[in-house]
């Protein structure tokens, strides 16, 4: 317990699935959280419980693309706290297309507003007021889509590949300033989240609205053979955020059941054709 006491985070995205997780458990470590979201109702309510376990913690509504509102909330949290040592830039969304000819030019601009321009924007305006306190520690959540090609979400690919190395060069930047800040990116694999309700099934369904099958596709794609949680990728972001990770920037952190770490032949309780290429 304890692991980032007195810090001040904020958590992007933070009303739902891995921002919600990593808020909690910033906040259940010590850290004062501003849990960032366009969700009101959910953010209020995780902030609710948050407080209500002796914890502490604020909601503010908050569109992440929005230039204005990221100078707010950033005026926000100092006035509140005095200061922010850790930033977990977590907000976005995924759009899946069959084929990169059927995207449209404005779903491609949306994700990539959110993805992209929302984690520009969130280290532009948080970089100065973490420096004024000294150092921190800005997380940037990418995925295996920013590590690897996937035919039906190229667009998100792009945006995740883009988040990694915009990570690994403000990694650099703060390096070569000594202004004490750490820049890291993780990068989940199939995690059991709300993502996945919003990802447009039915263009992945032959036009039939069908939900999507997590376990499934974690049995047959993940060597571990199972969905990770958004605990799971909190866990992570924690000790980016710690002291313990105090010689790590540049780095990431892939949480993702195996599936960049090769191919796998089952046996034993998961075999049964469960063969990963």
């Amino acid at each position: 317990m304890g692991q980032v006491q007195n810090k001040i985070a904020i958590v992007t995205g933070g009303a739902s699935g891995i921002g919600a997780a990593c808020a909690r458990t910033l906040a259940r470590e010590g850290a004062k959280v501003v849990v960032s979201d366009i969700d009101d109702l959910g953010g209020n309510a995780l902030v609710a419980t948050i407080n209500s376990a002796g914890h502490q913690a604020i909601f503010l509504s908050h569109d992440v693309t929005d230039e204005r509102r990221w100078q707010d909330v950033v005026a926000e949290t100092e006035r509140h706290f005095g200061r922010l040592d850790i930033l977990v830039s977590n907000a976005g969304i995924g759009l899946l297309a069959p084929s990169i000819v059927d995207m449209s030019l404005a779903d491609w601009r949306r994700q990539t507003a959110v993805n992209l321009d929302g984690v520009f924007l969130s280290v532009k305006y948080c970089l100065p007021v973490m420096r004024r306190s000294g150092g921190g520690s800005i997380i940037m959540t990418s995925s295996v889509a920013g590590l690897r090609g996937s035919g039906t979400l190229a667009g998100y690919c792009a945006t995740k590949g883009g988040v990694r190395l915009f990570a690994k060069s403000i990694a650099m930047e703060c390096a070569s300033k000594g202004d004490g800040i750490r820049v890291n990116s993780v990068h989940p694999g199939i995690i059991d989240t709300p993502i996945w309700n919003k990802i447009r099934p039915d263009l992945s369904s032959g036009g039939r609205n069908a939900p999507i099958d997590i376990e499934g596709m974690a049995r047959l794609g993940a060597p571990l053979g199972r969905a990770g949680q958004p605990q799971d990728i909190a866990n992570g972001v924690l000790f980016l955020a710690s002291d313990a990770a105090s010689y790590i920037t540049g780095a990431e952190l892939v949480i993702d059941g195996g599936i960049t770490g090769g191919s796998i032949s089952r046996s034993g309780p998961l075999a049964g054709g469960a063969t990963r290429e």
